[in-house]
C-alpha cells in the first residue's frame, strides 16, 4: 500500500509531532529557553512531568501578570499623533494646513506626542492573550484570557499587534521593570503558537526545516535549564562567553582575520573546583567515515579541544583541568562516551528529544555528575 507523504505529515501533525519531535517537547524547550522559566517557581516541576499543560501554565502566568499590571495601571508611553486642532500643539504641519485651508476655519494641523496605554508592549501582550486563549485546555482559563484582552482593548490598547522588530525597540526602563514578567510570558505565549504541518493564519518557521532556529532554541534551552535548575550557591552558569587566543605574537592584520571563540555554556562547580564547557550542536552526533560506518565529526572535536587547551596555563585552575562536552539532540537513541586528552575529559553525549520531560531533565543533569563506567587515566573521580 502506497501512502502519500502529505498524508503522513498531516497525520503526524495531528498526533502532535513536528517531524519526529513531539510538539510538547518543542514547547518544553521554549519554556527552558525563556526568561519565564526562572520565575515560574515550583510549578515548573509539574510541567516537566506533564508537558501537555505548558500552554495552560504560560496562559495562567500571563493572566496573573496582566491582572497585576491592570491593578497598578498599565505602563504608559509616548506615541505620535496628527490632528487638526483649534490651537497649536507640538509642531505645525504646514503642508496639511495649507492643503486643507484649515486656517480659514480657525484650525491648524499639528503633530505632537501624547501619553497613551496603546504602546507596542501593551499591544503585544493583548495579542498574546488572544493567541494563547486558542491553546489552553481549561474553559475558564480560556475565558479569562479573552476577557483580559477585551479589557485592554476597552481602555485604549487597540492598535495592531507589533512585529518582533518593533517590540525590540521598546526598552524596559527602571520605572516600568514590573512589566518584565508580563512581557516574558507574552513572548513565550506567542512562541507556543507555532507548530503544525497544517495551514494556519500565520507563517512560522518549522523546527525540522529551519536548522538555525532549532539549533539556537536547543542551545538557549540547555543554558536556561542549567541556569534555573542548578543551585546558584554551588554552580555558576555562563552562556555565550568569549575566549581569547593565547597569542605570543601576531602580525599587523592577523587579529582582524583570526576567528573568534565563543562557548555556548560554561558550568563552574565551585564546590568540586570543576569546569564543564558545553558546546551544543544540532546535527547527528556521528557521520559516515572513510573506513568506518560511523565516526565522530572531527571538526567538532577540534573546536572543543581548542576551547579547552587555549585557556590552560593562564592562572585559572578551573581552566587547566576543564572538561568539554559535545551535546547533540537525538531521536530515540542515546550515546554518552568520553576520552581524556592532555588532562581534559571530553564527552560526546546526546539528549533524546522524543523522551518525556522527566527523562530530558535526567539526561541534562547526568552531564554534571561524574563520568559513569570507568575513571579516565590519571584522572580523579569528580566529587
Amino acid at each position: 500500500m502506497v501512502i502519500a507523504v502529505a498524508d503522513v505529515a498531516a497525520e503526524t501533525a495531528a498526533a502532535g509531532f513536528i517531524g519526529r519531535i513531539p510538539v510538547r517537547n518543542i514547547w518544553l524547550l521554549m519554556l527552558y529557553a525563556s526568561d519565564l522559566f526562572r520565575t515560574s517557581g515550583r510549578t515548573r516541576v509539574d510541567v516537566e512531568r506533564n508537558p501537555d499543560e505548558i500552554a495552560d501554565l504560560v496562559a495562567e502566568l500571563l493572566a496573573q501578570a496582566v491582572e497585576e499590571r491592570q491593578r497598578r495601571q498599565l505602563s504608559l508611553g509616548y506615541r505620535q499623533r496628527c490632528a487638526d486642532l483649534s490651537r497649536v500643539r507640538g509642531r505645525i504641519d504646514i503642508l496639511r494646513t495649507e492643503r486643507r485651508q484649515l486656517l480659514a476655519r480657525g484650525a491648524v494641523a499639528c503633530r505632537f506626542n501624547e501619553l497613551s496605554v496603546d504602546t507596542p508592549r501593551n499591544r503585544f501582550v493583548r495579542g498574546a492573550l488572544e493567541a494563547v486563549a486558542r491553546l489552553v485546555a481549561r474553559p475558564e482559563l480560556r475565558h479569562r484570557c479573552r476577557r483580559l484582552a477585551a479589557d485592554m482593548q476597552a481602555i485604549g490598547v487597540a492598535g495592531a499587534m507589533p512585529s518582533r522588530a518593533e517590540l525590540s525597540a521598546d526598552r524596559i526602563g527602571r520605572h516600568d521593570a514590573a512589566d518584565q514578567q508580563m512581557l516574558a510570558a507574552a513572548i513565550l505565549a506567542m512562541d507556543l503558537v507555532l507548530p503544525t504541518e497544517r495551514a494556519g493564519p500565520r507563517p512560522l518557521p518549522m523546527p525540522d526545516r529551519e536548522e538555525q532556529w532549532a539549533r539556537r532554541l536547543f542551545e538557549r534551552a540547555v543554558g536556561g535549564f542549567y541556569r534555573t535548575v542548578l543551585p546558584p550557591e554551588r554552580w555558576h552558569v555562563r552562556t555565550g562567553s568569549l575566549l581569547d587566543w593565547p597569542l605570543d605574537w601576531c602580525s599587523g592584520g592577523a587579529r582582524d582575520i583570526l576567528p573568534g571563540m565563543q562557548t555556548d555554556i560554561v558550568l563552574d562547580d565551585v564546590v568540586a573546583a570543576r569546569r564543564i564547557v558545553i558546546d551544543t550542536k544540532f546535527t547527528g552526533i556521528v557521520t559516515a567515515g572513510w573506513r568506518r560506518e560511523a565516526t565522530l565529526r572531527s571538526g567538532y572535536i577540534y573546536q572543543v579541544y581548542a576551547y579547552l587547551r587555549s585557556q590552560t596555563g593562564r592562572g585559572d585552575a578551573l581552566a587547566d583541568r576543564a572538561e568539554g562536552v559535545l551535546l547533540h539532540p537525538a531521536i530515540g537513541e542515546a550515546m554518552d562516551e568520553a576520552i581524556s586528552v592532555h588532562g581534559h575529559l571530553i564527552r560526546f553525549a546526546t539528549v533524546d528529544l522524543a523522551a518525556d520531560g522527566a527523562a530530558f531533565r535526567r539526561q541534562l543533569l547526568r552531564l554534571t555528575g561524574q563520568f559513569e563506567g570507568q575513571t579516565p587515566p590519571d584522572e580523579t573521580p569528580a566529587r
